[in-house]
């Protein structure tokens, strides 16, 4: 993934005890008094759920019942609030109208680490209960899954209750772990949006539509077909459903669907979504909901996605490490990002100390030291004059002696002797082989094409001398100039000269 931007810790822990389902959670803990009586799944009896919306000032509340409800649950998913089963079971009270409790509830230890712990213990709760709505929101209910086979109605007997007898449980095909990956690859579009939006950790607000066809259309689809665009309102309204749950969490901000779309999706009949969507409209897409991640959402989202074992970096996490990890990295990474983590890395570094470590980090013959010397390059130019010692002291080298004359030269530094021909070759060998090692030819060939043609075009006889270069890539590159070069007559010429390289004659 593309580098992220990311607050200090502490201020995403800020971020998270702000958030309203944590922050009613932290309240309802302290709430709780020890011998709090639940319900079999830990959840609040009637007249405690009563109080707990009253506590939380939500009795003027439509759904007041629902976010306390909410709330409850979030602070038992996190340890804020423990339960203890009691012994035996109850379906009521005696008289019959009212469930008994069969456990009881108190604050628990974790509530003690909100004061006496740091921001990453906070981050830890948060994570903790965030991954449990995330379980939540990717599970159907009971009445979603008969609902989506017909067999609702049927399943349901005259006393109101459903008939396990009556429903073909083989037909409930439905899988877990698929459903929690597509709310996985959902925010992790809003984190792919977001990462690449010019505008940072404010990313721009993302349609709702946008986000599932990033999930579920194939790049290669030209134009959507019915049944696509039947999947897609199937997801994105399900989408919603799942948003407006994680909203709470501060996780992302969100803006629902509009009620109109769904009195469409209510009365289409199958077959009708192409007139209700136009992936073309912007106005219309905003009717179909909006989603951008939190800086506390970007936090989020990677420590998932670093769980599964996917890399994604964040800006500053090489400002502690020496500089052969820097330059391991800083050649794939974006400009601006790369920009940007350089100068986090030499900042409260000594100059000359910082250009020394650079230098000998960017030293190999392997397939990887072009790019680690374009890195260097990058870091150094950040640099001024209490750094021109460590530069010259390498200028005999064949390696960094080109890139140590280019540096010093832009600096109007006196006595830089000049390089010799096989110097100047070698430099430009190795800044083709660093370019055609750090992107994709296939997308960024125009940026290529214009690089060895400049490159070839300083010197007649390039391809007749470029070939006896002793540089590892020396093929390599002359190969990549035969396929960009826009000249057929010069890039025949370069694949004649890959040849040479190769055979040495």
């Amino acid at each position: 993934m593309p580098p992220v931007r990311l607050p200090a810790d502490a201020e995403l822990a800020r971020d998270a005890l702000a958030a309203p389902l944590f922050s009613r959670a932290v309240r309802l803990a302290r709430w709780t008094t020890p011998g709090t009586p639940v319900g079999a799944g830990g959840e609040l009896l009637s007249e405690e759920l009563k109080a707990a919306v009253t506590h939380l000032g939500l009795d003027g509340a439509e759904d007041g019942g629902a976010f306390a409800a909410d709330a409850w649950n979030f602070a038992v998913d996190t340890g804020l609030v423990e339960i203890t089963e009691t012994d035996g079971e109850s379906d009521g009270d005696a008289t019959g109208q009212a469930p008994a409790a069969i456990g009881t509830a108190a604050p628990g230890e974790d509530l003690a680490v909100l004061t006496d712990g740091g921001p990453a213990d906070v981050l830890e709760i948060w994570s903790a209960g965030v991954d449990a709505v995330l379980a939540d929101a990717a599970t159907p209910t009971f009445e979603e899954l008969l609902g989506d086979l017909g067999g609702l109605d049927e399943a349901i007997s005259p006393d109101g209750e459903i008939d396990p007898d009556a429903i073909d449980l083989d037909a409930l095909a439905w899988d877990q772990e698929e459903a929690a990956g597509q709310l996985d690859a959902a925010l992790g579009s809003l984190y792919l949006f977001a990462v690449t939006d010019e505008a940072g950790q404010a990313a721009s607000m993302v349609p709702l539509p946008m986000v599932a066809a990033a999930s579920i259309i194939p790049e290669d689809m030209d134009e959507l077909s019915a049944e696509a665009l039947d999947e897609l309102s199937t997801a994105v309204l399900r989408l919603d459903g799942q948003f407006r749950a994680l909203a709470g969490t501060g996780l992302l901000e969100y803006q629902p669907v509009d009620d109109s779309v769904l009195e469409e999706a209510e009365s289409a009949d199958s077959g009708d979504h192409e007139d209700a969507l136009d992936l073309d409209d912007e106005e219309d897409l905003a009717r179909y909901g909006m989603a951008r991640l939190t800086p506390l959402g970007l936090y989020g989202v990677r420590r998932r996605m670093l769980e599964a074992g996917l890399d994604a970096p964040v800006i500053g996490e090489l400002a502690d490490r020496d500089g052969e990890a820097l330059l391991a990295v800083l050649p794939y990474r974006p400009e601006a990002a790369a920009r940007e983590e350089a100068e986090l890395w030499l900042a409260g570094r000594e100059p000359l100390a910082a250009a020394r470590d650079l230098l000998a980090a960017a030293r190999g013959t392997d397939p990887a030291g072009p790019g680690r010397r374009l890195g260097c390059q990058l870091v150094l130019s950040l640099l001024g004059a209490p750094a021109e010692a460590a530069l010259r002291e390498v200028l005999d080298d064949a390696e960094l002696g080109g890139l140590a004359r280019v540096w010093l030269v832009e600096r109007g530094a006196d006595d830089v002797p000049p390089p010799g021909e096989e110097m100047i070759f070698w430099l430009t060998i190795d800044t083709l082989a660093a370019q055609l090692g750090t992107v994709d030819e296939a997308e960024h060939s125009p940026e290529l094409r214009e690089l060895v043609t400049d490159l070839a075009g300083q010197h007649s006889e390039f391809f007749e001398r470029a070939w006896r270069t002793d540089h590892p890539a020396t093929a390599d590159v002359l190969e990549a100039v035969g396929r960009l070069h826009p000249d057929k007559r010069l890039a025949k010429r370069a694949r004649k000269a890959a040849f040479k390289s190769r055979s040495g004659t």
